[in-house]
């Protein structure tokens, strides 16, 4: 017994020179010092820090980035139409040819506004709506740029609208293309046609709401279309409907006279 008692606390003569402890008894381990962990918690503040304000510069300048990538690009390719042309009369000055598209197709809108144009790109239309696969294209590409065309023809998109859609409570963005009569034997009701899109702007629902139960938003069919685009990300804060906004400009009018 007693040999047992002096081999369990006995130490090794080496560890006894050289000053080792056991790392498993925590009695015998050193205390941590208040300035290793000072330091501690500074790095670690540092780090927070720095890995937020580096975020903070990517969400900064990832629109910037975009912003100048795509204007870059669309600026080289439109320039990419004539520069060529310039290049074999020997001006090489980069923005010629983008400034050379820009006044091409200022142009072209003049001649489609005539008659004679408008009566050209009635036939070349016709030749392309008899290609088998060329149409489709066509005819989607269409209907976007007859969306935001400022002659606001037949086929564009007429207003903005918010409907209660798929069921009570949830509201969904929508354009008014067109409006109906519905005759019934009491009396006729006016619908109008409302086009939800759901994955694109060339994709959706046709809806067939009554006039009255439609909110029509004072946003512009731009608005609506970079709201949609964008997956709602530039939506506004407050909308307001048009109602709402016109007795607003005719209150303020009639206190300013008080």
């Amino acid at each position: 017994m007693a040999e047992q008692k002096d081999q369990s606390t006995s130490i090794p003569l080496s560890q006894a020179e050289n000053g080792e402890q056991d790392p498993e008894d925590p009695a015998k381990s050193p205390p941590s010092s208040p300035n290793m962990s000072t330091r501690k918690a500074c790095c670690f503040v540092l780090q927070s820090w720095v890995s937020k304000k580096f975020m903070t510069g990517c969400v900064v300048l990832f629109p910037v980035a975009v912003t100048f990538f795509i204007t870059w690009w669309f600026i080289e390719f439109v320039d990419g139409f004539f520069s060529p042309l310039y290049e074999q009369l020997g001006f090489d000055i980069f923005g010629l040819g983008f400034v050379t598209s820009l006044l091409f197709v200022f142009l072209v809108g003049v001649f489609v506004s005539s008659w004679m144009g408008a009566a050209v790109f009635s036939l070349g239309e016709w030749f392309i709506k008899r290609m088998p696969f060329v149409k489709h294209i066509y005819s989607a590409s269409k209907q976007i740029s007859a969306a935001i065309s400022p002659d606001q023809n037949t086929t564009a998109f007429k207003e903005v609208a918010i409907i209660r859609h798929p069921r009570v409570g949830e509201y969904a963005f929508g354009f008014i293309t067109s409006t109906v009569t519905l005759q019934k034997d009491n009396e006729d009701e006016e619908l109008c046609s409302v086009f939800i899109p759901t994955n694109h702007l060339y994709i959706g629902d046709i809806v067939l709401i009554n006039s009255k139960e439609i909110i029509r938003p004072n946003l512009s069919i731009r608005e609506g279309i970079e709201i949609i685009v964008s997956g709602g990300m530039t939506m506004p804060q407050v909308i307001s409907p048009l109602e709402r906004v016109s007795r607003q400009n005719q209150i303020i009018p009639l206190s300013r006279m008080m």
